[in-house]
């Protein structure tokens, strides 16, 4: 067991992340960008050495951070929401501040650190290409808002600038995904991983992409792993005799919405995952309900999958 002289909470935000150290008073900020990570390195470049890291997982605020921390060698965890939120609940402390969260953060390490793992990132390749996902979720995201606008009613001026703006991100839509494909096509793990997804019915280009980008994990879990971290491991919701609705809790950013969508794409296909679908609507259970456990089966035949090529 390592032993650590220092347990850090670092909370995370779009544009800047607040640094905390367990028993000290004063929380540092730091803008969230190449030169505000370069000075926080610099400012605890000797306490790091000696520290165990705490930062939660916030839709990808955090990877540049994650890996420069890696990339130094020093100790990280990245937490689990979820699980950080409980903890702090049973302190039953409601405030909710930057400050107050990375000092959590940091009593969370203290605490918890022989049973939290250790962040490892992926190759430099999956970085890439986490970011080249999350560029093209963007993206959708303002070609959506965009194509709304044109929608309603509005003055020509108006009504042609919005064109204007559809035209250049549906453009650079094409160039991000041509830069997707270019890249699982050049690394030969990524581009393995890539084909045997694909063979899963509802499967895309899309879904796998942002599978290997949102779940690099796949093939390293149990099925039960897989399902948890996609957010689909239905909870149970007991008490006495009581037997509640068991309810799925949210996983990991952006990868429920794309299993929706295979989801959907699988149940209308000619394939025994269609026939699991209707079989378990056949039995009674509600339509999403039946989606839900099957956007459950599609991650759970994905890391079996993958596991078994032994990538």
């Amino acid at each position: 067991m390592e032993l650590y002289s220092n347990f850090i909470g670092i909370d995370i935000g779009k544009y800047e992340f607040f640094v905390a150290t367990h028993g000290k008073k004063l929380v540092k900020s730091y803008e969230n960008n190449s030169a505000g990570i370069g000075c926080f390195l610099s400012d605890y470049k000797h306490k790091l050495k000696r520290s165990f890291c705490v930062l939660e997982a916030t839709g990808g605020y955090e990877m540049a951070l994650l890996l420069a921390l890696c990339q130094r060698k020093f100790a990280v965890h990245r937490a689990n929401t979820r699980k950080v939120k409980n903890f702090i609940r049973s302190f039953g402390n409601a405030a909710k501040t930057d400050v107050l969260d990375a000092r959590a953060l940091a009593h969370y390490g203290n605490e918890r650190h022989e049973q939290l793992d250790k962040f490892t990132p992926a190759s430099e390749q999956t970085m890439v290409l986490f970011s080249l996902v999350e560029r093209k979720n963007d993206l959708n995201q303002m070609l959506v808002a965009e194509k709304n606008r044109a929608k309603s009613p509005s003055l020509g001026v108006v009504k042609s600038s919005i064109d204007v703006i559809i035209e250049m991100l549906e453009k650079e839509l094409l160039n991000v995904n041509d830069a997707i494909k270019a890249l699982i096509a050049s690394d030969d793990v990524l581009s393995q991983k890539h084909k045997i997804l694909k063979t899963i019915p509802g499967v895309g280009e899309g879904v796998s992409s942002t599978l290997l980008a949102m779940m690099p994990e796949l093939g390293q879990m149990n099925r039960r792993q897989a399902a948890s971290l996609a957010g689909l491991a239905p909870r149970a919701n007991d008490s006495g005799q009581s037997r509640g609705y068991r309810r799925v809790a949210p996983g990991r950013n952006k990868v429920k919405p794309m299993l929706f969508l295979a989801a959907m794409a699988a149940r209308n296909s000619k394939s025994e995952l269609k026939e699991f679908y209707e079989r378990l609507v056949g039995n009674g259970k509600q339509k999403m309900v039946a989606l839900n456990a099957l956007m459950r089966k599609i991650v759970v035949i994905a890391n079996a999958r993958i596991k078994e090529a032994n990538i």
